[in-house]
């Protein structure tokens, strides 16, 4: 699958912004999720990934299989579905630290880099896959928002605040936004 700039479906002020978006959220997910003690992040409560830490978790292991993709990361030596992290405050300095490195990224790449296609083996597919880095950049964020979605649900049964979760009414994403 060939790119073309005219069919790009995301542009650099875009990728920024959703960098800045998923560190923010990320931040007042576990921000909520500390407030709760072990047991309760832990409980299966019947989502995909069963408790609010597996969801973290999977979170985590899924932005380090994207970002060895598009930015040379290591890739987790875990399968998906494994505890990258056992112990929270671990989980939680590991997520901080992939969030810091994915908004250094948002920053160095360019519209070439975005319009430019990816190859990959799938293993969720079984196959290997080329499709333009721009679409894939949308999954990303997209995947994270929808696991996160999950996260906040948990967190909200159990009783937490987030916060709000609205793009346009968080002033780090819009001053990020703004500066494109």
């Amino acid at each position: 699958m060939s790119s073309n700039a005219e069919h790009s479906i995301v542009n650099c002020g875009y990728v920024r912004t959703m960098a800045a978006y998923n560190a923010e959220m990320n931040e007042r997910l576990y921000m909520a999720a500390s407030r709760l003690d072990d047991t309760m992040r832990r409980a299966d409560r019947g989502a995909f990934w069963r408790s609010i830490h597996g969801t973290f978790n999977h979170l985590l292991w899924a932005d380090q299989i994207w970002m060895s993709r598009f930015d040379n990361w290591e890739k987790p030596t875990k399968p998906s579905g494994s505890e990258l992290f056992a112990e929270f405050p671990e989980l939680w300095k590991a997520r901080r630290e992939a969030d810091a490195a994915i908004s250094v990224w948002a920053y160095r790449i360019d519209a070439a880099w975005l319009d430019s296609d990816l190859t990959w083996f799938s293993g969720a597919a079984g196959r290997e896959i080329t499709m333009a880095k721009g679409l894939l950049v949308a999954h990303f964020f997209n995947h994270q928002t929808h696991h996160r979605g999950q996260a906040h649900a948990l967190l909200t049964a159990a009783g937490e605040k987030t916060g709000d979760m609205d793009m346009f009414l968080i002033p780090e994403v819009v001053a990020a936004a703004l500066a494109g």
